[in-house]
């Protein structure tokens, strides 16, 4: 199993949610976060004072994967994500040891599926 971390721009999660359900993946965590990475922010005045924002308004999303669905959800997330300008965000894949699911202590890949 694969934990994947997607950071994505918010307006994408509609479609990214679309795939996924056609891909049979049910599980989903979504985080609203804040981050700063190459896009770098943006500077507005408030009160007559230049103000920087360094960090930009994302959302984390988590999927727990079996080992064979891993490049297919990368691909597709990828997709759908794109825009071409800085920002697009980023993806991380983990190693996950077990899943417990808790209603019936079913262990590893059943209890992601």
């Amino acid at each position: 199993m694969k934990k994947i971390e997607a950071f994505i721009r918010p307006e994408k999660l509609g479609d990214i949610k679309e795939i996924l359900n056609q891909l049979n993946i049910n599980g989903l965590s979504i985080s609203q976060i804040m981050g700063a990475g190459n896009q770098k922010g943006w500077k507005e005045f408030v009160r007559g004072a230049e103000v920087e924002y360094n960090f930009l308004p994302k959302l984390k999303l988590e999927i727990v994967v079996l080992d064979n669905q891993v490049e297919t959800v990368i691909d597709k997330i990828c997709e759908k994500a794109y825009t071409g300008d800085v920002g697009d965000g980023k993806i991380f894949v983990s190693d996950i040891i077990d899943a417990v699911r808790i209603r019936t202590r079913e262990r590893g890949d059943t209890a992601v599926l």
